[in-house]
């Protein structure tokens, strides 16, 4: 649903539902248009949610909801009998409402527990870049590498250690198996530009007004919640009702449709220079203004992984280096569950980015003309050259298969880049997914200083909103040793120069 005026609910819709007395009336009004109003939910979702109130005010009134208060009133004055009674029409909703095919799982029998050994050797994979990356994470890849259902791999040339596969590690598995902690924390962590037919001074020229508008349409911070919803439509899909941990995620996760969370996550303007022509991008060699943004799945997606990579690690119980890389079985109802919350989550990133990007395009009165996007935080059902299926988890990690358009960016100064994938089997059809860390967040706040960032910022001629000195340019690696390392995997078609940056406030803990 577009919302692109206000919506409102007047005392003639309450009333249909069985609502009756003017006291009764002004208090359904103001949780209503409270509601609409401040973007929590759409109107018509109101309305349900006051019929199934009113058909049920006890389960309302005990539990902790937008409509407690209220469903206390109503019960209330069920008890000192003054009931509002649920009219027809408030009745047919509900119905409607319970009658909904609820999307189910092909029950295939729960995963047994089972303990598990490393192989002795782990099997050869490819570094990119072996020189930029530190020793932690070469010793988590070696470790995937001895799982026994490792088929194949890679190392990306921005990696650096993680909890389980590092950062740009890449992982192929049996096709019959998944590890939570291998696809991240941040389910579908990834990237999303749209690029304007507007030319790339506006940056000099109207950077107030690009600031106004950056900072009125995004939301950052730990459990940041946005406004009004350009498209919710995402909600309507069954897969919600599935699971017991999708259900109880689905109102938060409709809070924080639009928002960006904290630790790496971006909005930023900046300009794109397209240096080659190419049937994929199809505009003209030129520059133009481009937004680009960086985030996943917010608490969705977090919930998510903490959930099954606990039932993964009680399941598939590993050596205590490889605990993080327990796996589920694809075959049970626990592997079932979690690729359907998984792309679910993906889903749900993707109308995150697009619910920012939508809005601002509207702010700008402007349509772009080409939107790029990737996840890089997945895992994906792929095959190897020799026609083997495999699941191939990304963490951190760009897909670059074979004419597969992705965007790597890199640190607030450095450039980014969009990339046309050439599908290199050795790279498992993959790539970097940005520069990479070169110190850790606690490092970085140690070492540099603000006048360090200060004079970074001012030399690449970048304007900052929000961020701390953990996010500085001088903590992460060189974006063009990143990209000499991977030549062998992409080409360059554009690149993206940072000029108006949004991120979290310093200090909050970084979700990324």
């Amino acid at each position: 649903m577009n919302i692109l005026q206000e919506e409102t609910i007047d005392q003639e819709e309450l009333k249909a539902l069985g609502v009756e007395t003017e006291e009764a009336l002004a208090k359904f009004l103001r949780v209503a248009n409270g509601l609409i109003g401040h973007g929590v939910y759409p109107k018509n979702q109101v309305i349900l949610m006051f019929a199934q109130m009113i058909d049920s005010p006890k389960k309302y009134a005990f539990s902790k909801n937008k409509l407690t208060n209220l469903a206390i009133y109503t019960k209330h004055l069920k008890e000192i009998g003054q009931e509002i009674v649920l009219s027809d029409y408030g009745r047919a909703l509900v119905e409607a409402e319970n009658a909904k095919p609820v999307f189910e799982i092909k029950k295939v029998g729960r995963q047994t527990d089972v303990d598990v050994d490393l192989r002795e050797e782990a099997l050869n994979y490819k570094i990119y870049g072996a020189s930029q990356i530190e020793q932690g994470a070469l010793d988590q890849m070696q470790t995937a590498m001895k799982l026994p259902i490792s088929v194949a791999g890679a190392l990306m040339p921005d990696a650096h250690q993680g909890y389980g596969l590092p950062i740009g590690g890449v992982l192929a598995t049996t096709a019959n198996t998944i590890i939570p902690y291998a696809v991240g924390v941040d389910i579908a962590c990834r990237m999303c530009m749209s690029i304007f037919d507007l030319p790339a001074n506006m940056i000099q020229k109207e950077d107030k007004l690009l600031k106004k508008v950056l900072t009125e349409n995004t939301f950052f911070g730990m459990g940041t919640e946005s406004g009004k919803k350009f498209d919710d439509s995402l909600f309507d899909r069954s897969e919600w009702g599935a699971i017991k941990i999708i259900r109880d995620l689905k109102d938060k996760a409709y809070r924080q449709l639009g928002t960006s969370g904290t630790g790496n996550h971006f909005v930023e303007w900046g300009i794109l220079e397209i240096l080659a022509e190419d049937d994929l991008m199809n505009i003209p060699k030129g520059s133009y203004l481009t937004l680009l943004s960086h985030s996943g799945s917010r608490g969705l997606g977090g919930n998510i992984a903490n959930h099954y990579s606990k039932i993964a690690m009680n399941k598939t119980r590993l050596p205590k280096e490889a605990k993080h890389l327990a796996w589920l079985d694809m075959n049970t109802d626990e592997g079932q569950e979690y690729w359907l919350a998984m792309n679910l989550a993906g889903d749900y990133a993707s109308a995150n980015h697009h619910e920012i990007h939508n809005k601002i395009a509207r702010a700008m009165n402007q349509n772009p003309l080409k939107r790029i996007e990737n996840h890089h935080n997945f895992a994906w059902k792929e095959q190897l050259a020799d026609g083997t299926e495999i699941m191939v988890h990304r963490k951190g990690a760009t897909p670059a298969g074979a004419n597969d358009l992705g965007i790597i960016p890199s640190s607030m100064t450095q450039p980014g880049f969009v990339i046309r994938g050439k599908g290199i089997d050795e790279g498992i059809n993959s790539a970097s997914h940005g520069a990479g860390r070169r110190m850790s967040r606690t490092k970085a706040l140690g070492m540099i200083t603000k006048s360090d960032l200060k004079e970074a910022l001012e030399k690449a001629g970048v304007q900052l909103i929000g961020a701390d000195l953990d996010e500085a340019p001088q903590a992460y690696k060189d974006i063009n040793k990143v990209m000499a390392a991977q030549e062998e995997l992409v080409k360059v078609l554009a690149k993206f120069s940072p000029k108006i940056v949004r991120m979290a406030d310093g200090r909050e803990k970084a979700e990324d």
